[in-house]
This record gives structure tokens, sequence and C-alpha cells, in this order.
């Protein structure tokens, strides 16, 4: 078991900057990646930036050079540096863990985050 807990969510002007974070516990040796997803009302959930273990990246297309996926291994904490935000990034942003052989997912609780004048 993983438990996920996320914090850095909030109301911010477009063109404003947030860093999301997501503290992970328990049975951290199995994760094999972690990400941050994104759902806005009415949508999908979205990837939109994921790490995994050896330290590659991937981003969503919409957040290539604006959004930045980091890690600190040591507080098994993985943050997600949004910079550049636009009204279009309002959602609310759920962290992800994927572990163990079967790749199971894990899920926080999910923070809202607002682009807003």
């Amino acid at each position: 078991q993983v438990q996920l807990v996320e914090s850095g969510g909030g109301l911010v002007q477009p063109g404003g900057s947030l860093r999301l974070s997501c503290t992970a516990s328990g049975s951290i040796f199995s994760i094999n990646a972690m990400g941050w997803y994104r759902q806005a009302p009415g949508k999908q959930r979205e990837l939109v930036a994921a790490i995994t273990s050896g330290g590659s990246t991937n981003y969503a297309d919409s957040v290539k050079g604006r959004f930045t996926i980091s890690r600190d291994d040591a507080k098994n904490t993985v943050y997600l540096q949004m910079n550049s935000l636009k009204p279009e990034d309002t959602a609310v942003y759920y962290c992800n863990a994927r572990a163990g052989q079967n790749e199971y997912d894990y899920w926080g609780q999910g923070t809202q985050v607002t682009v807003s004048s």
C-alpha cells in the first residue's frame, strides 16, 4: 500500500506560478513512477507530467516548457513547479504513484488549482 498526500494548490492569476507537492508513505520501495494528473470539470483526467524511478520525465504537450516535475528521494516527495499558468490549467490536480509488478495505481485526494484574474 502507498499513501499519497498532496499540497500546494490554490488561486493564482494568469502568468503566475504554483508548486504542488506530493509526499508518499507506506511501500515506497515498490513505486516505479510518480506523476501528476488533472481533471477539469466535464473533462477526462489527463496526464500532466510523470517521473520514473530512474529519473526519466515526460510531459503533456500543453505544459511543456512551463511545468517541471522533480523529486526529492530523501523526503519521498515529488514536486510539480507550474509557471506561466493559464486559465486552461484550472483543474483538480491528482498525484499518482504506479507501483509493483502489476503497476497498480495509487491516487492522492486531489488539490484544486484555479487560474483566474
